[in-house]
């Protein structure tokens, strides 16, 4: 497909998080945008201010008369119900049909491409990468699956010849695109609703890995894959090592096969992110970015929207929110809140995401959240899927192995968190929880 040929986008699920920087992306390079989605959000309102077309109904007649078939590609979320009347509207006149991974394929095919893959890590490490080589002059763009503090956007630069997009193994996702430099950062087992089981999701990143050679490579340490090994406090090829946290931020030397670069300062909490600000360190120093350059960025990323997002941070009151939707993920945020906070109480609030990711991880999520000091805990948000019996909030509240828990709507969210004599206050999940984060601010802003 010729995108030179191309006018109009447009774009079914543009609310998305990794839809939405495509739609900035075309837009940049002159198409005419326009897209649906179900619900306006702050990623919504954020785009129609930069001029996008959107609307909230699914409606045919809202199609642009002048976006033919000729003209005009049709990037589509993989949620979208077959039963959705603008997509079967699309589907009927053979219109040229993409989901969003095949479009960054297209996209980055003739350009010199990084891909970040893995179940967890791909947004953090993909932003720093893509503010390292952006800061350190490379002509790059970088496709993002989260909200840059720094840019206030899920795309950095308009680069030609350089681009890093998160390589999503939802439906395998990521075998649509064609990597130079390529990473992993987890392979845990997720989206069982689509590989079955922890085997086919591993065999599904060992062909994502394949399609760079191993000195191409760069995966977490323990992984079992071929390529340069990263890690904190061990023998992996790149380490992170000497750390300690001085005014909040990590200061630390990093050990890589050649030398040792001293005394490399990061400011997002949590060994997890060490090892993504190593990914990002490594990959750019492969691209041939100066250490200086690259320690001189790490110093400066403010860090992305919803990933350890300190919405307060005082003497007496902290709120961090965190898209946390694995028990992983939960077990990397107990480990940055304690380490940052010890001694200080935590309360917790969760919002599952999916009822078949629930069913799949129930005591692994229990484990992870029983961590807190207290936990107050949201309905399951749907996203695509249909209720399952029997998989609901009370199952895994009843799972969890603390006294101090509870079943909270979300307007009872604010009032527990208004109650509350925690120190620390986190909301979690995935859903739509991130849309009461402002006016939770403010409740606890009151509240002190």
């Amino acid at each position: 497909m010729n995108l030179n040929q191309i006018h109009n986008v447009y774009f079914i699920g543009i609310g998305g998080i990794g839809m939405s920087a495509l739609a900035r992306y075309f837009q940049y390079i002159g198409k005419k945008v326009v897209g649906y989605d179900k619900t306006p959000t702050q990623l919504t309102d954020e785009l129609q201010e930069i001029g996008l077309e959107i609307h909230f109904e699914d409606n045919i007649n809202l199609i642009p008369s002048d976006f033919y078939r000729e003209n005009t590609l049709v990037v589509v979320t993989p949620a979208v119900p077959v039963s959705h009347s603008e997509w079967n509207y699309f589907v009927e006149r053979e219109y040229n049909i993409k989901k969003r991974a095949e479009v960054l394929g297209i996209i980055t095919k003739d350009t010199y491409c990084f891909a970040v893959a893995g179940t967890h890590g791909k947004t953090t490490t993909s932003s720093i990468l893509g503010h390292v080589l952006y800061e350190s002059g490379v002509d790059v763009t970088a496709f993002l699956g989260g909200i840059v503090e720094n840019y206030n956007s899920n795309l950095i630069g308009s680069g030609k010849t350089v681009t890093v997009v998160e390589a999503d193994e939802f439906d395998r996702s990521f075998l649509h695109l064609h990597p130079n430099v390529s990473c992993v950062t987890s392979m845990d087992a997720d989206h069982l609703d689509i590989y079955g089981d922890a085997a086919h999701i591993e065999e599904s990143f060992r062909e994502f890995a394949a399609k760079t050679p191993s000195e191409n490579l760069y995966i977490i340490n323990g992984l079992p894959l071929e390529g340069n090994t990263i890690g904190v406090n061990n023998d992996a090829d790149f380490s992170a090592q000497n750390i300690r946290i001085e005014n909040g931020f990590y200061v630390f030397d990093v050990k890589t096969p050649a030398e040792v670069v001293q005394n490399v300062k990061f400011g997002l909490p949590g060994h997890h992110n060490l090892t993504n600000a190593l990914l990002a360190f490594a990959m750019a120093k492969s691209y041939g970015v100066s250490n200086e350059k690259i320690s001189a960025a790490l110093a400066s990323f403010k860090g992305v929207r919803r990933r350890f997002s300190f919405q307060i941070r005082e003497e007496e009151l902290v709120y961090i929110d965190d898209y946390a939707h694995h028990p992983t993920e939960i077990n990397a945020v107990h480990q940055a809140v304690r380490e940052l906070y010890p001694g200080k109480k935590i309360i917790a609030a969760f919002q599952p995401h999916l009822f078949s990711r629930t069913k799949d991880f129930v005591d692994g999520f229990a484990e992870s959240l029983s961590q807190f000091d207290e936990i107050l805990l949201l309905e399951i948000y749907p996203a695509r899927e249909l209720p399952m019996e029997g998989v609901n909030s009370t199952w895994l509240l009843n799972k969890i192995n603390n006294p101090n828990k509870k079943l909270v709507s979300k307007d009872e969210l604010f009032r527990a968190f208004e109650n509350s004599n925690a120190d620390v206050f986190i909301t979690i999940g995935a859903g739509d929880i991130g849309e009461l984060v402002k006016d939770l601010k403010k409740a606890l802003h009151e509240k002190n």
